[in-house]
């Protein structure tokens, strides 16, 4: 298996890029949509993140995010408390998605902090959505809606662009068209993926 790791900067456009791998028939591991599924009813860090901050953090029987980040981020260790929640959850749950797809040839994780993590060496490729900063600004605040302060520390706590770009075995400049970032990622995927895919197969034993 041929493990992609795909990220970019808030508002460089990381979903358009999963969209491409998906119509190409690669499965595509969602990190935002991992971290939502193990906190649905029912889940034990659901459980676990009630007996730790109370009954508060949970409404109607689901977990209320914005109460959860008001006591949770308050101080270091309630930070550390979440995150020693979430962390394993989430790690949990990632490696069965992985494991479902054991047979295919290529899997794509999306994962917005991929280099505040360090987390590169996970991965046989990243492959990294690049838009400069200030236009990421731009987009957020026109498209999205957001405030320009708020969307500026956002851009601000993450890496920079040049740490991504250090990391990356692919750069998808996505500051373009639609229609020129589509090329981009069809060039890097005829050159670069399916070649590396084509080796990963070849590696495996009995192969």
């Amino acid at each position: 298996m041929l493990k992609i790791g795909l990220t970019g900067g808030i508002g460089a456009g990381k979903s358009t890029a999963a969209a491409l791998f998906r119509a190409r028939g690669v499965p595509v591991i969602d990190s935002d949509v991992v971290a939502r599924e193990v906190v649905e009813p029912g889940q034990p860090a659901l459980r676990a993140l009630r007996e730790r901050f109370g009954e508060s953090v949970v409404k109607d029987g689901e977990l209320d995010r914005a109460e959860l980040a008001r006591i949770a981020f308050v101080d270091a260790e309630s930070t550390r408390a979440l995150n020693d929640i979430m962390h394993p959850a989430i790690a949990q749950r990632t490696a069965e998605l992985f494991a479902e797809q054991a047979g295919t040839g290529t899997v794509v994780h999306d994962v917005p902090l991929l280099a505040e993590n360090s987390m590169e060496d996970d991965y046989d490729l990243v492959v990294v959505v690049d838009v400069p900063a200030e236009v990421r600004l731009q987009r957020l605040v026109q498209l999205r809606g957001m405030d320009e302060a708020d969307a500026r520390q956002r851009i601000l706590r993450q890496a920079s662009d040049d740490q991504r770009k250090s990391i990356a075995d692919v750069v998808l400049d996505n500051s373009g068209t639609p229609e020129e970032f589509e090329e981009q990622f069809e060039e890097a995927f005829q050159s670069v993926i399916q070649p590396a895919a084509r080796k990963a197969r070849g590696s495996q034993p009995g192969r």
